[in-house]
């Protein structure tokens, strides 16, 4: 069981985050939501967060690469950049066609990736993988 570590699942999916919230907060998990990659940007420094879900394609205004790549390496968000992101997509791509790594191809890749429909116990088993390397792990 997780000691109240929060996840922020960012997600233009409703069904999907609120799915998701449900599996989560039933095994300890406190909650948060963003339907967009630009929500999910602010709930980030408002909110702090242990852990991001975020889904790849989004179709609000910005796609969870964007969201990806500003946490690990915009300065504006030094400050969250050892929050563990685990990626989430509909495609099933492994995650070497997913982020290819071959010149300017280079994608920044997620600390963990996961396709759709999400297979829950490899998914809260990630979460647990995840929740090892939060920053606020050992806080507690």
């Amino acid at each position: 069981m997780a000691d109240r570590l929060k996840v922020l699942v960012i997600d233009d999916d409703t069904d999907f985050r609120e799915s998701v919230r449900s599996i989560l907060e039933s095994h300890g998990y406190a909650v948060l939501e963003a339907e967009s990659g630009k929500e999910g940007l602010s709930k980030v420094v408002a909110e702090k967060p242990d852990i991001i879900v975020l889904d790849i394609v989004m179709e609000c205004d910005s796609e969870g690469y964007g969201v990806n790549q500003a946490i690990k390496y915009q300065d504006g968000y030094a400050a969250y950049r050892n929050i563990p992101i685990v990626m989430t997509s509909s495609i099933d791509l492994s995650p070497d066609e997913r982020f290819p790594m071959a010149g300017e191809l280079d994608m920044i890749r997620p600390d963990f990736y996961l396709t759709k429909p999400l297979d829950i116990p490899k998914f809260l088993e990630v979460l647990q993988r995840a929740a090892v390397l939060c920053p606020s792990h050992g806080e507690a």
